[in-house]
């Protein structure tokens, strides 16, 4: 082979290498658009009337991720399986928000934490890294990160709306949480430096939790579930 046709062969790889990261963006934009909007289903609910309309707001965000199934199917068929984390990069992100947005449907309707598998079933993806399009284990990690971060925006907003029970057991989870993470050791640097923002998140919630102590409406709220 002479030089000029090595060189037109590995043109002709670069190009098709182009052509499919094109298309992989392309449906990636699709995803992100539908993650926008799920995302703004559920942030109606830090407004004063949105936490009376809860349920139907999760309801119209888990039919929205029929959507989100649909086009990861597509993108499954886009690249070779085994080539997954060549092109992790083009995905990452919104994979990363579509776990937090299935996160907190899931805290808004259970106020429990969505495991890993759940999100893979929500995503319609895989687990396992041998079955193909997976969910990565740091992926999973990041989207609950974010959530958190939603987390202590709702304690705040839920004083706001007066209902002062909800920031306490929003504390109680995200402490949970919190000490789930320090059994971990990260070594991901992106990963590594949400997680030094969930002390933030956890500060921030003690401190409406302390509010409400001193001013006396958490132990009203409790005096008027014990009713």
């Amino acid at each position: 082979m002479s030089v000029t046709e090595m060189f037109t062969y590995i043109q002709g790889f670069l190009s098709a290498d182009q052509d499919l990261r094109e298309d992989i963006r392309k449906v990636v934009q699709v995803l992100e658009q539908t993650a926008r909007e799920i995302l703004t289903v559920l942030q109606s609910v830090h407004q004063p009337t949105g936490f009376k309309d809860i349920p139907s707001k999760c309801q119209r965000a888990r039919e929205l991720f029929c959507t989100v199934r649909t086009h990861m199917g597509e993108l499954k068929t886009k690249f070779p399986a085994e080539q997954y984390y060549r092109f992790h990069e083009h995905w990452r992100f919104v994979l990363q928000r579509l776990v937090f947005l299935a996160a907190f449907v899931v805290y808004l309707e259970s106020e429990s934490l969505v495991t890993r598998e759940e999100v893979a079933q929500i995503l319609s993806i895989e687990v396992e890294r041998e079955k193909g399009f997976h969910l990565d284990v740091e992926d999973y990690l990041a989207g609950v990160l974010i959530m958190a971060s939603e987390l202590s925006r709702l304690a705040v907003n839920s004083v706001t709306a007066g209902d002062y029970g909800r920031p306490l057991r929003i504390s109680n989870f995200i402490n949970e949480l919190d000490s789930g993470f320090r059994l971990l050791n990260l070594k991901n640097d992106p990963l590594r430096k949400r997680y030094d923002g969930l002390k933030y998140d956890v500060k921030k919630i003690e401190e409406v939790v302390y509010d409400l102590s001193i001013r006396g409406l958490a132990k009203e709220q409790e005096a008027g579930g014990d009713k």
